[in-house]
């Protein structure tokens, strides 16, 4: 290239350089090919230049003014994005941010569950991740529940139409997964959510949440039931609390008990939580049943086991003095307001 198209050449990127808006750009367009511009004067001195300046100068000429052109479309591009790109930070807004929260905050279920979870992982119970469509199978037959059984009513159930399965109504349906997948000893809790067709009211919803856990091992008895019940709602509530057992039936254990709590609110002296009487009913529970072993291929000659489930929804209104289930699942931002942290 000729060197005085050099020269004007290494000046023009030079100066493009400190360019940082249109007007200055479209000057330094002018300054360049406007009709007094360098370049543009250059081309006007060729019909006084030889036959050989001529063409290897207009050759060189042209060639940078393509150059300058693209340099001016690639810099103006440059400048209107950056203009566009402060716009946007500059006014930008989140339309779906809410002022008025001041706080954030946890469900209160996931409270409880985070606190269960934390329970238990640290007696050495395992975590078992649940399904929320199962089969028949896995909700019934394989715990011990007859075709006979009330829970299959269409009354208590929601099945799904294109096969035999079913949202699953318990935690219970993951009992003969685990029984398949572990071997003695094992101790494992299933945290989930269940679905039944319950008409919803303060105390009852179609979907709630519950803890299931087993134990198998050796000489496993009603006493090893007891002491983890126990050991969980004390650390649960910060203080001593007492269970009693009571009679109770349930397909997949036997025995089987139901288990209330000492009130942790009122020392037994009665109060509204409690019902005046002392005690919370809080779950069902038992020895787990031959069959159930039998149907997750465990030896009942060599181990057997306890299960038990509780509703968290109910552990998480005792806890919090919540007297309407419906509050869990109500987007009313007012409700969690109660349980923020910072």
């Amino acid at each position: 290239m000729h060197s005085s198209i050099l020269s004007i050449r290494s000046s023009a990127v030079a100066h493009l350089e400190k360019v940082s808006n249109i007007a200055d750009l479209i000057e330094w367009k002018n300054e360049l090919l406007g009709k007094t511009g360098e370049l543009s004067s250059i081309l006007k001195s060729l019909k006084d230049a030889t036959p050989e300046e001529r063409s290897t100068l207009g050759k060189d000429a042209n060639t940078l003014r393509w150059e300058i052109e693209e340099m001016y479309e690639k810099k103006a591009a440059e400048i209107e994005e950056q203009k566009v790109q402060e716009k946007l930070h500059k006014e930008w807004k989140d339309l779906t941010e809410r002022k008025d929260i001041q706080t954030w905050a946890l469900h209160p279920l996931t409270l409880v569950i985070n606190d269960v979870m934390d329970t238990f992982t640290r007696m050495g119970f395992e975590i078992w991740q649940a399904k929320e469509i199962v089969t028949e199978y896995e909700n019934f037959d394989s715990v011990n529940v007859p075709a006979s059984h009330p829970a299959r009513d269409m009354q208590d159930t929601y099945w799904i139409e294109w096969g035999k399965y079913v949202l699953s109504t318990q935690t219970s349906s993951q009992q003969n997964n685990i029984l398949k997948s572990r071997k003695p000893p094992f101790q494992v809790i299933v945290p989930d959510r269940v679905f039944r067709n319950e008409d919803i009211d303060a105390t009852h919803d179609n979907t709630f949440y519950q803890v299931e856990g087993i134990v198998v091992g050796e000489n496993i008895s009603l006493a090893n039931l007891k002491y983890t019940i126990e050991t969980m709602l004390k650390d649960l509530f910060g203080k001593e609390v007492s269970i009693r057992m009571r009679p109770g039936f349930f397909p997949f254990v036997e025995p089987g008990v139901e288990i209330d709590f000492s009130c942790p609110f009122c020392g037994w002296s009665g109060c509204k939580v409690c019902k005046k009487s002392g005690w919370i009913e809080f779950m069902g529970a038992g020895l787990m049943h031959p069959n159930v072993l039998k149907e997750g291929g465990v030896d009942t000659q060599k181990y057997s086991g306890f299960a038990f489930g509780f509703g968290l929804n109910r552990l998480a209104m005792i806890r919090y003095g919540i007297d309407d289930m419906r509050i869990f699942m109500h987007t009313d931002i007012r409700a969690l307001r109660q349980f923020a942290w910072k």
